[in-house]
C-alpha cells in the first residue's frame, strides 16, 4: 500500500517523506508583500500618574541618600532589647514607618554632611548623638532651674539675623568676678549650656531655617578671668555641640576680644572641625561692630530686640 501524499497549497510544493519521519526542504514561493498597516503608537500614561511615579522615585531615593531606610538599624542600637518605633530630636519625629516630611530630611542631611556624606559614619554619629540625649535626660535639663546670680545673665536667646535665624548670646563677660561660681561644677555648667542651646534650637522650623547665629562676647575679661576651669568649660561645650548638634550653626561672631584672650578664639580651631571653625569670625570691640552683622539686637547691644527665651 502507498504511502498517503498530501495536497499541495497553491505556489508551495509538494512534501513527501523520502524516509520515515524525515521532511524534504520546503522552498516558500515569493508573494507580493502585504501593504503595511499603520499602527498607533502606544497610549502614555496618564501625566499626573507619571508625575506621582516621578515623586514616589524621588522619594525613595532621597531616603537612600538620607539614610532613612536605616532607621531600624539606628533604633536597635539605641536600645537593643526594646528598640523604639520612633523618635523624636530638635522637635522633629523620625518615624521610618511612615512616609517623611522634609523636616526628617533635614535632619538627616545634616549629620551626613557633618560626616562627608558617608553613610555608615553618619548613621553612627545619630546612634551615639541620640543615646547622650537620653544619658543626659534632656527633658529633666528643660525643666532645671539654674541659680540667676551664676546665670541670669550669662546667656539669651534674642532677636534674628537679617535671614530670620535666630540669635544665641553667650555673655562670658558677666562671668567676671565669678569664674569659679559658674565654671567651678562643670557638669552644672555643661547642663545649663545645653539648655541655652536647646532654647536656640527650638526656635528653627527647619522648613524656612534650619541654622542659627552665636554670639560670644568677651567685652571687659582681663587675663586674670582666664582659668583652667573656663577653657575646660569651653573645651568640653565645644565638643559636645560638634558631636551631638551638627550643621546647626550658620555662623559664629566673637565680640570683645581682646589681644590677650586671642586664644578663646585659636582654642577653637584645635578643637572643631575646619568646616566649623569656618563659620567663625571676630567682628571687634563695641556695640557698632555686631550690629554690622545682625538686624535685630538687643539692648545691651544698642537695639530693641526683645528675649525670646
Amino acid at each position: 500500500m502507498s504511502e498517503p501524499v498530501d495536497k499541495a497549497a497553491p505556489g508551495v510544493e509538494s512534501v513527501t517523506s523520502a524516509e520515515p519521519h524525515t521532511l524534504a526542504p520546503v522552498t516558500q514561493v515569493p508573494t507580493a508583500a502585504a501593504p503595511a498597516l499603520e499602527t498607533a503608537p502606544a497610549p502614555e500614561p496618564p501625566a499626573a500618574t507619571d508625575d506621582r511615579l516621578k515623586v514616589v522615585d524621588r522619594r525613595r531615593r532621597k531616603s537612600r541618600a538620607c539614610g532613612y531606610n536605616k532607621l531600624p538599624e539606628v533604633f536597635a542600637a539605641i536600645n537593643k532589647g526594646s528598640p523604639p518605633t520612633s523618635v523624636e530630636i530638635w522637635g522633629v519625629k523620625l518615624d521610618p514607618y511612615v512616609r517623611p516630611c522634609p523636616k526628617e530630611y533635614l535632619i538627616l542631611y545634616k549629620f551626613l554632611k557633618a560626616r562627608d556624606m558617608v553613610l555608615d559614619n553618619a548613621k553612627t554619629m545619630l546612634v551615639d548623638a541620640l543615646k547622650w540625649r537620653q544619658e543626659m535626660n534632656i527633658p529633666a535639663i528643660m525643666e532645671e532651674a539654674f541659680p540667676e546670680d551664676v546665670f541670669g545673665k550669662l546667656g539669651v536667646v534674642a532677636g534674628k539675623d537679617n535671614d530670620g535665624r535666630p540669635v544665641t548670646y553667650n555673655v562670658y563677660s558677666e562671668s567676671k568676678g565669678k569664674v569659679a561660681e559658674v565654671f567651678g561644677d562643670l557638669k552644672r555648667f555643661i547642663r545649663w549650656r545645653v539648655q541655652l542651646m536647646e532654647k536656640g534650637v527650638a526656635q528653627l522650623d527647619f522648613e524656612n531655617v534650619g541654622d542659627m547665629i552665636q554670639v560670644h562676647d568677651y567685652s571687659g575679661l582681663g587675663s586674670g578671668d582666664r582659668t583652667p576651669e573656663s577653657k575646660t568649660a569651653a573645651s568640653e561645650a565645644s565638643k559636645i555641640f560638634g558631636d551631638n548638634y551638627p550643621e546647626l550653626l550658620y555662623r559664629k561672631y566673637f565680640v570683645g576680644v581682646p589681644g590677650y584672650l586671642t586664644w578663646v578664639f585659636w582654642l577653637f580651631k584645635a578643637i572643631v572641625p575646619s568646616q566649623t571653625f569656618a563659620k567663625m569670625q571676630v567682628v571687634g570691640i563695641g556695640k557698632e561692630a555686631i550690629g554690622k552683622e545682625l538686624l535685630q539686637l538687643p539692648e545691651k547691644y544698642g537695639g530693641e530686640a526683645t528675649t525670646i527665651v
